[in-house]
């Protein structure tokens, strides 16, 4: 099964907010370092993954926002 970079950024989330959580707990410090560390990883694996995704648009820079549409100055 192949993780997608949009899976990696869910699952990164996930640690680095449990992170927060067993820090904010004051659980043993091992969780956390062990923690923090996987969460550090999976970080530097979701940038990767996003930025070496096959992802293609139509939309350039002149579309600018899709809910407020950029003023024509012509």
């Amino acid at each position: 099964m192949k993780i997608s970079a949009m899976d990696w950024l869910g699952l990164t989330t996930l640690v680095l907010v449990t992170v927060t959580l067993f820090a904010a707990m004051d659980l043993a410090f091992n969780w956390v370092f062990y923690l923090t560390v996987l969460g550090q990883v999976a970080l530097i694996i979701t940038v990767y993954k996003v930025l070496r995704d096959d992802y293609t648009t139509e939309k350039t820079f002149k579309d600018y926002y899709e809910d407020r549409p950029m003023p024509e100055n012509d």
